[in-house]
């Protein structure tokens, strides 16, 4: 496992973001704007967050207590995050989790308490552990938060100043067929990475972001929440994703960028009939993570939208954002994630040999925003990291300027009679066609080849299978080419939009 860097720790602080934005710019200029709703001064924001880090204080959370969060993106939520990381660690979780994954959630987060909006999280509440405090927050009519907590007595105490090596926040990784494992992010990884973010595309008092992902979601934590914080722009959180009222907002508010996930990108196109729509004339440029963007996706959206679109590459493990390809005039190359940001990146053989340049291999990665370990996980920390380095679990070769390019999961690659087939590769080909809105290629057992290609598709035109497969074998060799498509209404993903290959596997291997 990697060493703590004692040097970063004694300098980075989530919270710092805050005072460094009230120092670069207006105090009274907007940090949070919902649609429809409340908004915040950096001011007010910073004010937000110090009362409510203090209620959580007097009621008797500290350090080392993990407080969860249950709550839609909101105004509350962003305080919340913000104070529940100053006091003790923030634990946000999904609201749309049934009991069953809450009791894990909560049980294994080890949460002494859960916060909740008035009325609303009635899953969780069920869900909540004997000695866990469950908290009311909400906005009362002058913009504040309130902390209403029945049986517990306010204590005459206030929150203390974390320190950069405490542990901010604590995340799950997106389990499929294993046990989820817990992500303790320190304060140092965060603040490291918000002040990343906005290095690499520029950000200044004068951007705008449009928050589209959840704020349970490292991605819209850190690359729409806090690297706008770090630069002094403005957020704007609307409750949650719709492809309607998306460039109504956008245009209301002048959003010059936005960050989403493939999924999102590709609603937006579904519903856009070629012209530009009013709200994107500002973009400055729009980005995509968390998931693997086609070519040709990318193509349609720079093409409709007018603005350059960037694909950058993060995880939970690293804070999210590790690497980016660069904003004009820089050189955006589709199908790469782009050049390290922040952080080192090289690729490893299976004996923990660094590889050459061009030579497929697992990607790995150090640097500051990188944890050090999972918690009370040995098993998964021995087999994650190799002499300072943490495995990421993907295929990818660097090339000779240092353009990363993901081959997929190793987990996820087909394997047909030996022959080690990239299901991205497959999906890009079937995203070429233009009746195509989705594709997913996945392995499908087989008595003799061990597993063979198949891949679910979602139409956008008229299209026969018998169509996409003759596409297919014009443009891959014929032990890629899909012996089975799954023509189909949508395909499984999660919480976040983001689809899981071997969930999506899984699903239609049953049949």
């Amino acid at each position: 496992m990697r060493a703590p860097d004692r040097h970063a720790a004694a300098a980075g602080r989530l919270t710092q973001t805050l005072d460094q934005a009230l120092q670069r710019g207006d105090s009274k200029s907007p940090a949070i704007v919902v649609p429809g709703g409340p908004r915040l001064t950096y001011a007010e924001l910073r004010e937000q967050v110090a009362s409510a880090a203090d209620g959580l204080a007097r009621l008797g959370l500290g350090r080392d207590d993990r407080i969860a969060l249950v709550l839609p993106n909101s105004v509350e939520t962003i305080v919340l995050f913000l104070a529940a990381a100053f006091a003790g660690t923030a634990a946000p979780l999904n609201p749309a989790y049934k009991e069953d994954e809450f009791q894990f959630y909560l049980g294994d987060t080890a949460a002494r308490a859960l916060v909740v909006p008035p009325g609303r999280g009635e899953a969780a509440r069920r869900a909540l552990p004997h000695g866990v405090l469950l908290v009311e927050a909400s906005l009362d009519d002058q913009r504040r938060i309130v902390l209403e907590s029945s049986g517990r007595r306010h204590l005459a105490r206030s929150a203390q100043m974390p320190h950069g090596d405490d542990v901010a926040l604590v995340l799950h990784t997106s389990g499929t067929t294993s046990r989820p494992k817990l992500v303790p992010l320190r304060q140092r990884n965060l603040a490291f990475s918000a002040e990343n973010i906005a290095r690499t595309y520029g950000l200044t008092p004068d951007d705008v972001a449009m928050c589209v992902m959840p704020l349970f979601h490292i991605h819209g934590l850190m690359a729409s929440t806090m690297a706008t914080f770090v630069s002094g722009g403005t957020v704007i959180v609307p409750p949650a994703f719709d492809g309607m009222t998306f460039w109504p907002a956008a245009a209301e508010h002048g959003a010059t960028w936005y960050s989403a996930v493939p999924t999102m990108h590709q609603m937006l196109l579904l519903r856009n009939r070629g012209e530009r729509p009013a709200g994107a004339e500002r973009l400055r440029f729009i980005r995509s993570s968390s998931s693997a963007l086609s070519p040709e996706t990318m193509r349609q959206l720079e093409s409709r939208f007018g603005a350059p679109v960037v694909e950058a590459y993060g995880m939970t493990e690293a804070s999210h954002q590790m690497a980016s390809n660069p904003l004009p005039p820089g050189d955006r190359r589709p199908g790469t994630v782009g050049l390290e940001t922040g952080i080192r990146i090289a690729v490893m053989d299976e004996s923990g040999g660094l590889l050459a340049t061009g030579v497929p291999g697992e990607v790995v990665i150090r640097g500051t925003s990188v944890i050090d370990a999972y918690a009370n996980n040995a098993e998964a920390n021995a087999k994650s990291f190799s002499d300072g380095w943490f495995r990421t679990g993907d295929q990818g070769r660097l090339d000779a300027d240092g353009y990363l390019s993901l081959v997929g999961r190793l987990k996820e690659m087909i394997n047909r009679g030996g022959e080690k087939i990239a299901p991205r590769e497959i999906d890009d080909v079937l995203l070429q066609h233009p009746s195509v809105a989705e594709a997913v290629a996945f392995g499908r057992p087989h008595a003799a080849w061990g597993e063979e290609v198949a891949a679910a598709v979602v139409l956008k035109g008229k299209a026969t299978e018998k169509e996409l497969l003759a596409f297919a074998r014009e443009r891959l060799a014929d032990h890629k080419v899909p012996k089975k498509l799954y023509l189909v209404d949508q395909i499984p993903r999660t919480a976040t939009g983001k689809i899981q290959r071997r969930s999506v596997a899984e699903a239609f291997n049953r049949g």
